[in-house]
């Protein structure tokens, strides 16, 4: 048990583990130390310089965030010369920030915004010094808008510490320091997966998706234009945080909400994920049964993931399942399944995705495989706080909309679909019905508990036809080297396999912390959202994804069976190397 330490802050007496820092202590008893540098997923890089307090005894002003609260201490957060010193720094902040908050991707939604407002200050103190720093929308699904960067350190941190990936940094020194991709050179010239976890991360518009909301509304106007809209599952357990409300599955609303949009079919991608599971379970039954091809098999829902296997771990890639992600899946179901059946031409379909995610923007146009319908499967994609945005230009009251139904043919989903937006949703959903494939008897316990969580890789055995199957779980991409590594070195050494199955997405706590989803998110945020998506799954009639009728029925009118020669070319894929750099 850690050791408790004693002190006054504000004259209010506190005792707290050892090694709590200021910041923290001060909020365990109700005062605010404001911080634009902090963010709770991340340890402090104590940058910013609003955060500091007074100690008694010590004529040096200490910055909450990093320091320890010590035995005896007796701190003074707030008085005219603290708050004097935080309104001259954030004066220094602007007097080198553009002033163009009303035509921001983060108006209303800023950090820097909020706390200059907080503190009262309407006027400029200090000249302009303006800098000229071209904004990059080079990957069409991050941007990066330099001159609104506030030099916090939040996004190299993100990019370098928690995704491994290293496509940031910043350069030059002094009061020309700034951030960019590594060398100077553009972001998709970098190393960077767009996860979007920057985005995430960042307090102000210096980092924000590629907005793509005008294309949707210039569709929707389009007379001669078929508009239909597939939702994923974490977007269901996070939209409602744009309007005050955390950790309810909206889904119901999320589909009345599409329609009058004017969306002539509101789809589900976790239909498409109970899709996804009865190929990618069929792929691990002739791996581990009939040693097709080699073990481990490795998930490849998440394209952030596909594009940093594909650019560092070339040597996996024989181990990646070739299925593509549910929304992928529904986008060529839909232009081809629910086109036939419809009698509805598929080049005038447009399919809007509305996705957790930044790379899945990039994922629509990944390769011609991407086009297996005869036409682009996925036309635009939505991050979740881009459809907020639409929502609210709608002047549409979401809150009281009565719940609708998804559109069954493309909708209708099992328990096992809508778990995919958490970590280790998608190795929980496959083992359900992978049990079923080799066995053929379902499991008595569906609910996997060894996969569940935001413990940052999950290890476990479930027994399957009286074998063990060894599976791993990595989220946020710093995890996934040790789980690769561990696979490298048993096969060197000609050891038996660590895991059998592997899942790994690129955001932490999967889906639901995705790039695109609402700013603020911690790990409580995380388990509030994955915990809907649970109780979704328990609520479900029908729990894994081959006891779906809908999932029956498209196999038997169109599909024929998992891995047929059909299910090949429209729902599967194909990876190669990528440079990490490109010229």
């Amino acid at each position: 048990m850690a050791k408790s330490i004693q002190a006054k802050i504000n004259d209010i007496f506190i005792k707290v583990p050892e090694g709590t820092t200021i910041l923290e202590a001060a909020k365990s008893v109700q005062i605010k130390i404001p911080t634009l540098c902090k963010h709770p997923d991340l340890p402090p890089s104590a940058s910013c310089g609003i955060c500091v307090v007074k100690a008694k005894g010590s004529n040096k002003m200490l910055r909450a965030c990093c320091t320890p609260l010590e035995e005896g201490m007796e701190i003074t957060t707030h008085d005219p010369e603290i708050v004097a010193i935080r309104r001259s720094v954030l004066e220094l902040i602007l007097s080198n920030h553009p002033n163009d908050c009303l035509i921001c991707g983060r108006n209303n939604n800023c950090e820097l915004q909020k706390i200059v407002a907080d503190f009262g200050i309407s006027e400029e103190y200090f000249p302009k010094i303006k800098r000229d720093l071209p904004r990059d929308e080079s990957t069409k699904s991050v941007v990066l808008e330099p001159e609104k960067c506030i030099l916090c350190g939040r996004c190299i941190y993100v990019c370098q510490e928690m995704q491994d990936v290293w496509a940031l940094s910043f350069l030059q020194r002094g009061i020309k320091t700034r951030f960019s991709p590594a060398g100077d050179i553009s972001l998709a010239e970098s190393p960077c997966i767009r996860c979007g976890q920057c985005s995430a991360h960042c307090p102000t518009g210096a980092i924000v998706e590629y907005f793509d909301v005008p294309k949707v509304w210039k569709a929707l106007q389009d007379p001669d234009k078929y508009c239909v809209v597939q939702i994923a599952p974490a977007v269901r357990a996070s939209i409602g945080e744009a309007f005050g409300f955390a950790g309810k599955n909206f889904a119901g609303k999320l589909y009345a909400l599409l329609r009058r949009l004017g969306f002539k079919a509101v789809f589900d991608t976790s239909f498409a994920a109970d899709v996804t599971i009865m190929e990618e379970a069929s792929e691990f039954e002739q791996r581990f049964v009939k040693g097709t091809k080699p073990l481990p098999l490795i998930t490849t829902c998440c394209p952030s993931w596909v594009d940093f296997m594909e650019k560092f771990h070339t040597d996996m890639i024989e181990h990646f399942s070739s299925c593509k992600s549910p929304h992928e899946i529904l986008g060529v179901l839909s232009k081809t399944y629910y086109a036939q059946k419809n009698n509805i031409d598929p080049s005038k379909i447009i399919m809007v995705s509305v996705m957790p995610c930044t790379s899945k923007k990039y994922e629509i146009t990944r390769s011609d495989e991407m086009s297996a319908s005869g036409y682009q499967d996925i036309d635009i994609v939505l991050t979740t706080r881009e459809l907020s945005l639409m929502i609210k230009q709608a002047g549409i009251d979401f809150m009281n909309l009565p719940d609708e139904e998804s559109d069954t043919i493309l909708g209708e989903y099992a328990g096992a679909g809508v778990i995919f937006g958490a970590t280790g949703g998608v190795m929980e959903a496959a083992l359900r019905t992978a049990n079923y494939f080799i066995t053929g008897e379902e499991l008595k316990k569906v609910d996997i508990d060894a996969v569940r969580g935001l413990k940052r890789v999950k290890e476990g055995e479930i027994e399957v036809g009286g074998k063990k199957v060894r599976v791993a779980v990595a989220h946020g991409m710093a995890n996934v080297e040790y789980v690769l590594n561990k696979v490298r070195e048993a096969k060197k050494a000609g050891k038996e396999l660590p895991y059998h199955f592997i899942e790994v997405m690129a955001c932490p706590g999967g889906c639901i912390g995705g790039g695109g989803q609402p700013y603020m998110v911690t790990d409580e945020v995380r388990a509030f959202r994955a915990a809907a998506l649970y109780e979704d799954d328990k609520t479900k009639a029908v729990r894994c994804s081959h006891q779906n009728p809908y999932i029956k029925r498209l196999y038997k009118e169109f599909l024929e069976k998992p891995l047929s020669e059909k299910s090949e070319k429209l729902l599967h894929t194909t990876y190669k190397g990528r440079p990490i750099y490109k010229r």
